[in-house]
């Protein structure tokens, strides 16, 4: 064995650490006169006003018995889609020489998970989404579970009054409104930090059933919403006719 010469220090390995910084992805929600691809209506609470007012031209999807609300307004539905046992015969029989009737008996899966598919099969990527609420609850929590699945791979948006709903699943800047109310709801859980809000949070987790991030204010010209892990439902004031874009 070789000694260590008198008054060397010892030779220690060396041990190399690569520090690896977290680099989040960070989208910005705006507004450049986007339009929808299509409206797809639920067999729920429509409000047909908006449809005739800003969505005469866009392709209308009835899912189903929404086909009764629409006609009964003097809208005819471009394509009406489902199992067809909640449109009314006579409803049926009266849109049917001017809309594209698609009929899909498979019982595993909801109207609306079949209208999207009927959407995407046609190229309608950008889809808002109007009739979610109404009639029995179990109808509108499957909804919401519909709604989540598909926003994750296709920029879904929920019309709910004068609201807009979004999944989000990157960190997101906002240039909305100051004062403009605005909710994070966490699908199911989300830790998140914010700034530019009245009540921020600072790497806080939400979580369906333990806490919710519902009715919190805009405070600046731009707000952050940074998603450490997670995705989360934001809710914010409609632009119609125009959609939200989330990009780089």
């Amino acid at each position: 064995m070789i000694g260590i010469p008198t008054g060397a220090a010892p030779c220690l390995p060396i041990i190399h650490i690569n520090v690896v910084d977290v680099i989040w992805k960070i989208v910005r929600l705006h507004f450049d006169r986007t339009l929808f691809d299509a409206v797809l209506c639920l067999n729920g609470a429509i409000d047909t006003d908006v449809i005739e007012q800003y969505f005469s031209n866009v392709p209308i999807i009835a899912a189903d018995g929404a086909a009764n609300t629409l006609y009964s307004r003097g809208i005819i539905p471009d394509m009406v889609v489902g199992d067809l046992d909640s449109v009314l015969d006579d409803t049926l029989e009266a849109v049917r020489p001017y809309s594209q009737i698609v009929q899909i008996v498979d019982q595993d899966i909801t109207d609306f998970e079949k209208s999207l598919r009927v959407s995407q099969s046609q190229l309608w990527n950008r889809v808002l989404v109007t009739g979610l609420h109404g009639g029995d609850l179990e109808h509108t929590l499957n909804n919401w579970s519909v709604f989540y699945r598909y926003a994750q791979t296709q920029p879904l948006t929920i019309l709910d009054g004068n609201r807009y709903v979004i999944s989000v699943v990157d960190s997101l800047l906002v240039a909305l409104q100051p004062g403009e109310i605005v909710s994070l709801i966490p699908q199911p859980s989300a830790r998140i930090s914010t700034s530019g809000l009245q009540w921020n949070l600072d790497d806080e987790s939400l979580e369906m059933g333990i806490r919710e991030g519902a009715r919190n204010r805009i405070t600046e010209t731009e707000a952050r919403i940074q998603i450490h892990q997670g995705s989360l439902l934001f809710v914010f004031n409609a632009r119609l006719p125009f959609a939200p874009v989330l990009s780089d």
